[in-house]
């Protein structure tokens, strides 16, 4: 081979959803993704999400059951922020829509880590975080001796 291999990065996430206007109103309201493309025919809804006209995450109405941490595949989905601010803005959005948190607050990754964020669960029970690199100094890890987003 003559081609040069680059380094890849994450281009989109898919998801496998219930309901897939239920899981457009989350994460439309609650995480601000714009609709991109929806496709509405029954048996094959879906919907591309993304900010600034940059595709970031699909929809597709196939599952029909809740997220099942036990089986395999996606663990959780990490979303990264700005700044310690805009988590905590997001979590405001997120608690004023009722959405239940798996540890009160910003926590960090770990004990004495300085990155951290909000750990939460979308309409199907997704595990997802809101995250930065700084900014969570101080306070307590939920799990001692393992990463906080590897058991919520």
């Amino acid at each position: 081979m003559t081609t040069a291999i680059s380094t890849l990065r994450t281009g989109h996430v898919g998801l496998s959803v219930t309901d897939l206007d239920r899981s457009l109103a989350f994460y439309r309201d609650a995480l601000g993704f714009q609709v991109l493309g929806e496709g509405k025919e029954e048996g094959r809804r879906f919907a591309f999400l993304g900010q600034d006209g940059e595709l970031a995450l699909t929809l597709w109405q196939q599952a029909e059951g809740a997220f099942a941490p036990a089986a395999a595949g996606l663990h959780h989905l990490a979303f990264s922020a700005g700044a310690i601010e805009e988590v905590r803005e997001y979590e405001a959005r997120l608690r004023g829509l009722g959405v239940q948190f798996a540890y009160d607050g910003v926590v960090p990754h770990g004990e004495g880590a300085a990155s951290g964020g909000i750990f939460f669960h979308d309409p199907d029970g997704i595990r997802l975080e809101i995250s930065v690199p700084t900014g969570a100094e101080g306070a307590p890890a939920p799990v001692t001796g393992a990463p906080t987003c590897g058991f919520f």
